[in-house]
């Protein structure tokens, strides 16, 4: 008899619209890494809910060590050992790290609160396992990888022995994912057993012991990695081949579209500025990346050219107009698209239905509006091609939450969006964060084909296979400067890592 850590036996969760989980059975050995793969809204996130109590099933039952066990809420969940990092952060912003790691557990004494042998506690494990953080900073001061920590650390102060990640690497860095796989292999040598929500073939290759498949809500089969290739589990998950390689042909650069004329905004997290002094253009039919490394001034960047912070100097122009100033409203109408990084803050209104989400940008425009009327039907029709066109996944269609979408789907949504207005430049932020492979491919194919259209792309990514298959020329920003431009034809992606990391340019002055 096979000694497992938890069973989830022929679960079926059930929502309005769509079977979200159907007939899964996953079972989960003691000390292994076992990996969940499908594509968005396959029901990854949904099983593991299941099994951290945020949703009951209809049918299906679950074993911890052998015994049945009903999980109604978290708390259960958490008496029973089991913790979960969700994809989107469940962190109180205005809390500090400390604060947010003992919550709901709060060590008390004749009903004061003792944080310092809490705190004790946190830094210990914050050195055993590796997970820096300073935990007197406020959740809204830090970076997103210091927030993952956080996280992790909320459910190692709790004792959990059976971890649930979902998504864990969908918004860090190349070099936050790898501490990150480090410390999830390190957990599962001490005993810890660990499920990991991925869509990231390479990452499942590199720590998971086995691997279990999901597609449409129906479960696909459990593989050993060792037995394996990413090849092989692509096509499980997606149902086909899937291409890796990015095919195009030269870029054939026109005229200018922006240009951005040393540009400098502020910084929100310290004194010093976050942009300092960039200049660049990007010409109608070419891919212009920026490339850094995560927190050196790329969003900042975007925010002064899309008219989200107003810069301290400098100009942004537009098809040779001067937008510097100019409301984002009308930026958009001059043919301006974004791709916004934080696609739930900036990218959506969460609880309007997905079909209002889709006309946020021109709802004022004569097919959708009639004597101040939005016009239903046109509407609807509008939403329900491009749900068809991008593959959006949604149990009731134009009229779904956008909260209840999965975040692959919010995400393909707002690329329908974006990419529908036919814009004169689009710019993407981290287009692909969250997407699974047969996605990625498909939405490189659309960045080509608006680039082949005539249309500028500026692309901000912290994928370096993305930038490198995707870019025709690479601006690499370190610390608020564009420290090199780089030809992919030409250059390594070892190069582009010294450019990043600040020791190329400082080889150059030298």
């Amino acid at each position: 008899m096979e000694n497992y850590a938890v069973e989830m036996l022929h679960i079926t969760k059930r929502f309005p619209g769509i079977v979200a989980n159907d007939d899964i059975t996953i079972q989960l050995k003691k000390g292994e890494i076992h990996a969940l793969l499908g594509e968005n809204g396959a029901g990854k996130s949904t099983l593991m809910s299941v099994l951290f109590g945020l949703y009951t099933p209809e049918e299906g039952e679950i074993r911890k060590d052998g015994e049945k066990v009903v999980i109604r809420d978290p708390n259960d969940a958490n008496a029973l050992g089991i913790g979960m990092v969700h994809q989107h952060f469940k962190l109180v912003e205005c809390f500090s790290v400390l604060e947010n790691i003992i919550l709901g557990v709060e060590p008390c004494k004749n009903g004061f609160l003792k944080k310092d042998q809490a705190r004790k506690k946190v830094m210990e494990l914050s050195e055993k396992y590796g997970l820096s953080v300073n935990p007197d900073a406020l959740i809204e001061d830090i970076s997103v990888g210091m927030q993952q920590r956080t996280e992790i650390l909320k459910m190692l102060y709790r004792d959990n022995e059976i971890l649930i990640f979902d998504e864990p690497t969908a918004v860090l860095t190349p070099q936050e994912i790898q501490e990150l796989l480090q410390i999830m292999k390190n957990l599962a040598a001490e005993g810890k057993s660990i499920l990991f929500i991925s869509h990231k073939l390479n990452e499942i290759m590199q720590v998971a012991d086995r691997c279990s498949v999901l597609r449409k809500g129906k479960y696909i089969g459990t593989v050993n990695i060792a037995d394996t290739t990413p090849a092989e589990l692509s096509r499980m998950m997606v149902g086909r081949d899937v291409d890796f390689v990015v095919h195009k042909e030269d870029a054939k650069p026109e005229m200018p579209v922006l240009e951005v004329d040393k540009l400098t905004v502020a910084s929100k997290v310290h004194k010093n500025n976050a942009v300092k002094n960039v200049s660049f253009q990007v010409r109608a039919g070419e891919i212009v990346c920026i490339a850094g490394i995560d927190g050196n001034g790329q969003t900042e960047l975007v925010y002064g050219i899309s008219g989200l912070e107003k810069p301290v100097s400098g100009t942004v122009s537009l098809c040779g107009k001067d937008v510097t100033h100019t409301p984002i409203r009308q930026r958009s109408i001059m043919g301006m698209s974004h791709i916004p990084e934080d696609r739930h803050k900036h990218g959506m209104v969460l609880d309007y239905s997905l079909e209002d989400n889709l006309i946020l940008q021109n709802y004022f425009e004569p097919r959708f509006t009639k004597f101040g009327f939005l016009r239903r039907n046109n509407i609807r029709a509008y939403a329900q091609r491009l749900i068809e066109q991008y593959d959006v996944r949604s149990g009731q269609g134009p009229v779904t939450m956008a909260r209840s979408m999965s975040g692959g789907n919010q995400q393909k949504a707002i690329i329908a969006r974006e990419i529908d207005r036919d814009p004169k430049l689009l710019i993407a932020v981290q287009p692909t964060r969250g997407l699974d492979v047969g996605a990625i491919e498909y939405i490189h194919r659309q960045i080509v084909a608006e680039r082949d259209a005539g249309k500028a792309v500026l692309l901000v990514s912290l994928e370096l296979d993305e930038v490198m298959s995707l870019a025709d020329r690479i601006l690499v920003m370190y610390e608020g400067e564009i420290v090199g431009e780089l030809d992919p034809k030409t250059t390594t992606v070892e190069e582009l890592g010294l450019y990043m990391a600040g020791a190329k340019r400082k080889e150059a002055q030298q």
